[in-house]
């Protein structure tokens, strides 16, 4: 716990320095410096909450046309530091939910975005793991807000289409929440809909493994 907390603080204080200071080059990604060294085990709560209060004061008082670094499409850089920063903030939360059994699920619009996010822009980032041979595909459909998403998987960079290909070599359907947690691999895929090649559910948990940096 104490590792995820030093970690998300250091993250929004990063994603907060990149946006405040109009900063065109990624800020140093040494979180234990950037944040002038960890905070005690007594300070580490209020530690984690200015950083956070300092990351939406940040982003909620940035011109809209800031220019900055960015690392993910977006409309705007703003757009893409505040998505990411809701969605780091919310797996994270998880996290730590899932320690103590008290997990509050994601809202469906919150948790379809973020499935969006890693479907159409992280895993299709040409560093990604996700690659298979021979081309399989796999299909995810949101039932509880109707969005849908088709990941052509190759020995190429992933290409994600917006729709559900019922022919695809699997099919998840279930609620944004549950597919959110189950594609972040916070979760299994108990509680979805699965039909086609079981296999690519061990495939994804193995080859999909987001890195911050």
């Amino acid at each position: 716990m104490r590792d995820l907390v030093r970690h998300t603080g250091g993250v929004h204080r990063w994603a907060a320095t990149t946006v405040r200071t109009a900063s065109a080059d990624p800020v140093d990604g040494d979180l234990e410096r950037l944040v002038g060294g960890w905070p005690s085990d007594g300070e580490l709560v209020d530690w984690f909450r200015d950083g956070h209060g300092a990351l939406v004061t940040t982003l909620r008082d940035a011109p809209a046309d800031v220019q900055c670094y960015t690392f993910l499409r977006a409309p705007s850089p703003l757009a893409m530091w505040s998505r990411r920063q809701l969605h780091e903030t919310t797996i994270h939360r998880v996290d730590a939910e899932l320690v103590t059994d008290r997990l509050t699920t994601p809202r469906s619009d919150v948790a379809a975005d973020g499935i969006d996010e890693l479907l159409s822009l992280f895993i299709t980032r040409r560093r990604g793991q996700l690659r298979l041979d021979p081309p399989r595909t796999i299909a995810v459909e949101a039932t509880d807000t109707g969005a849908g998403w088709t990941v052509a998987v190759s020995t190429e960079p992933v290409v994600t289409a917006t729709g559900v290909d019922p022919g695809a070599d699997l099919v998840v359907r279930g609620p944004a929440p549950s597919l959110y947690l189950w594609l972040w691999n916070r979760a299994d895929a108990t509680d979805l809909d699965v039909t086609g090649d079981r296999s690519l559910l061990a495939t994804w948990r193995e080859l999909v493994q987001v890195s911050w940096r």
